[in-house]
């Protein structure tokens, strides 16, 4: 007699696929949400040595392109108010090297980019602690939780306003300059702690080879993805790997295929972006950032610039024939036609206009008269002093600028009357502009109009 079978009742139903629908029912504090095969602890401590470098050098360069405004000599200079403290590190800014700010900056900006893929893969790493239960265990717990709040919080926020900054797409409130000052401070302190935290373990990671165990204790069971990996963890290592899936998804990528991405997506951005500081190949592929990949057109003057005269409404009457330079000093005031200043002792320099983006020239050469020419003239003939700055400009940030008595001092420092050869173009700052060694683009003023020696 034929056995009959039974058709499974719908209770049994739903208890076979209880398990698929507790599954569903997860939430991002439970560790069986996360299941994608590719986090691990030695796959998160490879992305934070790369970061622990990179962010390192960012706060240097950062402090570096701080120092170089001279924001201790004028208050013009300077765009953080009540900084206290934080100044502390501020010291008068050399002239020499003269490509020293095209570098530093270059460097800060360039591996702030190409940073901006390894920051999110790791981010994306350590996601599930974010979310995990209870907040804090411990005090040390507690503040390790803090820290990567400050941490997370400022990266985030430091990226955004610099990218933001590069793009010239100044869509957040107040000056950029005060934002990203006192946000890097508040980065400085989750990172600092961060890593005092975390280092010593990252480190046992990467000299151990791997991480064979999992949270619960036991050993995990061999993973198809990162067998034949060499980052991934022999089973005879004891310490847990709390960031791995305990119940991982089928693997479709490796974890050293992972990091191929990362590195991928960071040389993409390097290529399309660092040819903003050089001419040639390189700036014609810079496509993602301004001042690259753009044609300059032909002539002397062909070369970038940040503000043009229209941006700023710079007209023809305000460079005309009426224009004059007022020099202040102990010898009085002094007014010089641009036919005067051409009279005089001419001197040439080969110099960069480097810019807080990132972007530079190559040298390009100024000829005109020495400020400390002008500084003698204005009553200061043995020891130039400082000098204030002002422009034709009359809004905008630095249409005022103060250079230090050593700025003034170098003999490559000018009153930059033409350029390769032939006159300044309205864009590049007709009829007068400074031009100093290692300085920011916005202390090279353009447009002068008034040079007050020795009164800051």
């Amino acid at each position: 007699m034929p056995v009959r079978r039974r058709t499974p009742t719908l209770p049994a139903r739903l208890t076979a696929r209880l398990p698929d629908r507790l599954t569903a029912l997860r939430t991002p504090a439970d560790p069986g949400f996360w299941r994608s095969p590719v986090r691990g602890a030695r796959f998160t401590a490879v992305l934070g040595m790369v970061l622990l470098a990179g962010l390192t050098l960012l706060f240097v360069t950062g402090l570096l392109s701080y120092a170089a405004y001279n924001p201790d000599l004028d208050p013009v200079n300077d765009k953080t108010p009540g900084k206290g403290w934080l100044g502390f590190y501020l010291f008068a800014w050399p002239t020499g090297p003269h490509w020293l700010y095209r570098l530093t900056q270059g460097l800060h900006v360039t591996v702030g980019i190409v940073l901006v893929p390894v920051l999110l893969a790791k981010l994306w790493s350590v996601v599930p602690r974010l979310f995990a239960l209870p907040p804090a265990r411990s005090v040390g717990h507690a503040l390790e939780r803090l820290s990567v709040l400050l941490l997370v919080g400022g990266a985030l926020f430091q990226f955004i306003t610099g990218l933001l900054n590069i793009q010239l797409d100044y869509l957040f409130p107040g000056s950029f300059y005060t934002l990203h000052f006192y946000g890097a401070w508040v980065f400085l302190a989750g990172f600092v702690t961060h890593v005092a935290l975390k280092l010593p373990q990252a480190l046992r990671v990467l000299r151990s080879g791997g991480i064979g165990r999992g949270e619960s204790g036991p050993l995990a069971a061999p993973d198809p993805l990162t067998a034949p990996d060499p980052l991934a963890a022999p089973d005879t290592l004891a310490a847990p790997d709390t960031l791995a899936a305990p119940d991982p998804l089928p693997a479709t990528l490796s974890r050293r295929g992972a990091l191929v991405m990362v590195g991928a997506g960071s040389l993409l951005l390097l290529l399309t972006s660092a040819g903003r500081s050089f001419d040639g190949p390189l700036r014609r592929i810079a496509l993602l950032t301004p001042r690259g990949g753009t044609d300059q057109g032909t002539g002397p003057n062909a070369f970038q610039v940040n503000k043009t005269a229209a941006a700023v409404r710079i007209t023809p009457a305000d460079t005309g024939e009426r224009w004059r330079l007022t020099v202040r000093g102990p010898a009085g005031e002094l007014r010089f036609s641009r036919a005067e200043l051409l009279a005089m002792e001419q001197h040439t320099a080969a110099l960069p206009i480097a810019c807080v983006e990132g972007w530079s020239t190559s040298d390009q050469l100024w000829r005109g008269v020495r400020l400390s020419d002008l500084a003698a003239l204005a009553g200061y003939p043995d020891s130039p002093p400082d000098v204030f700055v002002e422009s034709l400009q009359r809004s905008g940030s630095f249409r005022k600028a103060a250079l230090r008595d050593n700025q003034v001092r170098d003999g490559r420092s000018l009153l930059a009357l033409e350029v390769n050869g032939a006159p300044l173009s309205p864009d590049h700052g007709y009829p007068a502009r400074i031009i100093v060694p290692a300085a920011p683009g916005v202390l090279n003023t353009k447009w002068v109009e008034t040079l007050t020696f020795g009164e800051l």
